[in-house]
């Protein structure tokens, strides 16, 4: 029981306990509702109550009374084992849990939200699933996305390959939102797909009326069953359950932070949209169609890559403090269109003496480095620093990662950064793709 002191006596008093139907009486007011579980660090006085609407209120317990309406079990997050029934007639999709708040609940020993469902809850979570596809469920993690590390990003890119060789028609990544765009960036480098790879998740986790984790898991199932063989994040495109968009995995970025339509495609457009249960592919996207690539896998990587933001005032020893401790390759998040102070770049050209590369991305986020227009940006280019070209700073720290993993030699780690790999870059900015 959490319930401090005066609220446990209160509890007492009327013979209520955890999951107990109960009714509250408040001068001329009254609720009733599921007596409910609370934060151990929330204020004494207090009784949480869940209304039939779904939704939570607080009630101090001064001057209230309490009646009994019918004895409950305390709610338990969670689901038995058992076997999920299969169809002969549907798709194969794989399900495969990271953690993050799509397979989280709230954690009522300090209110917050914490990583708790396993792959095969989520389905059971959200039994319309079933209504879709057959599925293969699995938890490589259980943890939240600002725990997410490269390595593994290698062991989730091995799974996936594993399901897509033994028959997966699709596979859908259930990952935190914050570390999502990573990810995404990650396996679109490292694996080609036959099949689509969606990866989804939620704002507010499954045991919330305001989750928006089943629409989002629906809609990805069903962009899994399409033709659009490449890596995605499937999410809210509104704020509402209207409708979610496709992202391109390496064109995509977390730009809110508690907004259900948080993911928006940078220097580009979502591939679809998915609303009411239909995907409505943006007639200009050219991706590549389910069948087109044989599965291929390359997970070699490089963690020892510095990812540094410029700002007024920034030392060079930045830099150094990278290539002292032995850092394969730094990117650079610069100002405008690939700037920063022109005290680094006698730094940057120690870099590219010892054969470390430097890629230089834009905290604008959209448009695409052009470091030709201004003197100090002549001088980054002569300092032999990389254009990011219109890459997500994200996009270009894992791909840099991936193109050290693949190559330690600067020229050739060079060219992979040039080369269009994933879709990663455009050839050609358009105004549309900033305005919308």
């Amino acid at each position: 029981m959490t319930y401090k002191e005066l609220s446990k006596d209160y509890l007492e008093n009327y013979g209520l306990s955890i999951g107990d139907t109960i009714k509250v009486h408040k001068e001329d007011i009254s609720y009733t509702g599921i007596l409910l579980d609370r934060p151990e660090d929330a204020d004494d006085g207090y009784l949480v109550i869940k209304l039939s609407s779904g939704y939570n209120i607080g009630v101090a317990i001064d001057n209230t009374t309490a009646e009994l309406i019918e004895k409950g079990d305390k709610p338990k997050i969670g689901y038995d084992e058992e076997e999920i029934p299969t169809d002969p007639s549907k798709q194969n999709i794989s399900i495969v849990s990271t953690g993050g708040t799509v397979s989280s609940v709230i954690d009522y020993r300090t209110g917050a939200v914490h990583p708790k469902f396993t792959a095969s809850d989520l389905v059971k979570a959200n039994p319309e699933l079933l209504d879709y596809a057959n599925y293969n469920v699995k938890a490589l993690y259980n943890i939240l996305s600002e725990n997410m590390k490269p390595e593994y990003w290698v062991k989730a890119a091995e799974e996936i390959a594993s399901d897509i060789s033994e028959g997966a028609d699709g596979v859908v990544i259930a990952h935190g939102t914050d570390t999502m765009h990573y990810t995404a960036a990650a396996l679109s480098f490292m694996l080609k797909t036959p099949v689509p790879i969606i990866i989804t998740g939620a704002q507010r986790s499954s045991d919330r009326p305001s989750s928006d984790a089943n629409i989002n898991l629906i809609d990805s199932v069903i962009a899994a069953k399409s033709d659009i063989a490449e890596v995605c994040v499937c999410m809210h495109g509104s704020l509402n359950d209207e409708y979610t968009y496709l992202h391109r995995g390496t064109k995509v970025r977390k730009m809110h932070t508690s907004r259900r339509d948080t993911f928006r495609s940078i220097n580009a457009q979502p591939i679809a949209k998915i609303q009411n249960k239909k995907i409505n592919v943006n007639p200009e996207y050219n991706y590549v169609k389910r069948g087109e690539n044989e599965l291929e896998v390359n997970t070699a990587i490089e963690e020892k890559v510095g990812f540094i933001k410029s700002f007024p005032g920034i030392s060079e020893e930045f830099i150094e403090y990278h290539i002292d401790k032995g850092y394969k390759g730094i990117v650079i998040e610069g100002t405008g269109l690939g700037h920063v102070p022109d005290n680094l770049i006698e730094s940057f050209k120690r870099a590219a003496d010892e054969k470390i590369p430097v890629v230089m991305t834009s905290q604008c986020l959209y448009g695409r480095v052009n470091m030709n227009v201004y003197s100090t940006g002549r001088e980054i280019i002569d300092a032999g620093v990389i254009s990011g070209m219109d890459m997500t700073p994200e996009t270009a720290y894992v791909k840099l990662c991936w193109a050290l993993g693949q190559s330690d030699d600067y020229d050739e780690v060079k060219e992979i950064m040039q080369n269009n790999i994933a879709g990663e870059f455009s050839q050609k900015s358009s105004i549309k793709d900033f305005l919308n």
